[in-house]
């Protein structure tokens, strides 16, 4: 009604402005009996009342179309009033939207055939990286050992590269299963024992209890995994600890995992989720991307999973994850 009115506006100004011009001229003209202008100004309002009422009803659906957004592309409209401009207008959106339908399916095509590149690509890349691993394992020289370093790097580049390209598609490659907690954190930081000895980093595992929680195994994992190579990355004296602790509060599971480095400012903290964001330790590490926690907290937004970040400068850092959305099984 809002935008009938609106748009009809300057027609019905225009009219009185047309009728108090008339009656002007007549009134110069020397024709005085008002009360029959009157009668005649109000027999035509009558009609633009009715012709406005007419209007109304039939374009009625077309400006209420206009003044609801479409909440998805689903809802856009199949049927209209059979009017001239409801109809021309009608025609010409759906030309646009089926232009706009085909740009989508060919743009969405071409982001599938990218994204399955990509994960052929990892893969195949992980093959020779294991190769050179096997090749080296034995060797004694420090240069091996750096070469070994540097392909862990490698390696989580590449399935950070991996995950990153599976988060659209998350739901298909998600498996909920009866997890133990305990043995996912002591995996994880098994595989990577080499950071943590090459840091000279160790860390120190207490669960209250066991706990079982219902999640994906790789998915946590890989949460795990950037977490734990965060506080590694940034705790720069020897001889400290990685403190992993898991318990329940009020009916939840919580996994809390605390290192003893460096901390993040407290004006960097609101924004540690966002993508690309390195913030003041990033400058300082050159080899931070400001990917690792964005991934991390889409995962776990996916996993239904609460992540929260506490943190001080020189006092170390502690992330809790909260798995408050699934049911706990002890």
């Amino acid at each position: 009604m809002k935008l009938f009115i609106r748009d009809l506006l300057p027609f019905i100004f225009v009219y009185f402005m047309q009728i108090g011009i008339i009656t002007g001229v007549y009134w110069l003209d020397g024709y005085e009996n008002l009360k029959i202008s009157l009668y005649a100004a109000l027999l035509s309002i009558i009609l633009l009342v009715f012709y406005l009422f007419i209007r109304y009803r039939t374009h009625r659906f077309f400006y209420k179309r206009l003044e609801t957004p479409l909440a998805s592309l689903d809802e856009f409209p199949e049927k209209v009033e059979k009017t001239p401009l409801s109809k021309s207008l009608h025609q010409l959106l759906t030309s646009q939207f089926r232009f706009y339908k085909t740009d989508i399916h060919r743009y969405k095509y071409k982001l599938e055939g990218h994204i399955q590149f990509i994960n052929q690509w990892v893969h195949q890349m992980k093959t020779p990286l294991s190769v050179i691993h096997l090749l080296i394992q034995d060797e004694d020289d420090s240069r091996f050992t750096i070469i070994g370093d540097e392909l862990d790097k490698l390696k989580k580049g590449l399935e950070m590269a991996l995950y990153t390209a599976r988060l659209d598609s998350f739901e298909h490659d998600f498996y909920v299963e009866s997890l133990d907690l305990e043995a996912i954190v002591r995996s994880v930081t098994s595989d990577q024992k080499r950071l943590f000895i090459r840091k000279r980093v160790f860390p120190s595992i207490h669960f209250d209890e066991k706990i079982t929680v219902a999640s994906d195994e790789k998915w946590l994992s890989f949460v795990l995994t950037q977490i734990i190579t965060n506080a590694i990355k940034y705790t720069i004296h020897e001889n400290q600890k990685i403190h992993f602790r898991g318990y329940k509060q009020n009916n939840q599971v919580i996994l809390e995992i605390r290192d003893e480095g460096v901390g993040i400012p407290k004006s960097d903290l609101p924004r540690i989720f966002a993508p690309y964001f390195t913030g003041e330790n990033g400058r300082n590490f050159q080899e931070s991307t400001g990917m690792g926690l964005y991934l991390t907290k889409q995962i776990c937004d996916k996993l239904g999973i609460n992540i929260d970040i506490e943190s001080a400068p020189n006092e170390g850092t502690t992330v809790k994850l909260n798995f408050n959305s699934y049911k706990v099984v002890s």
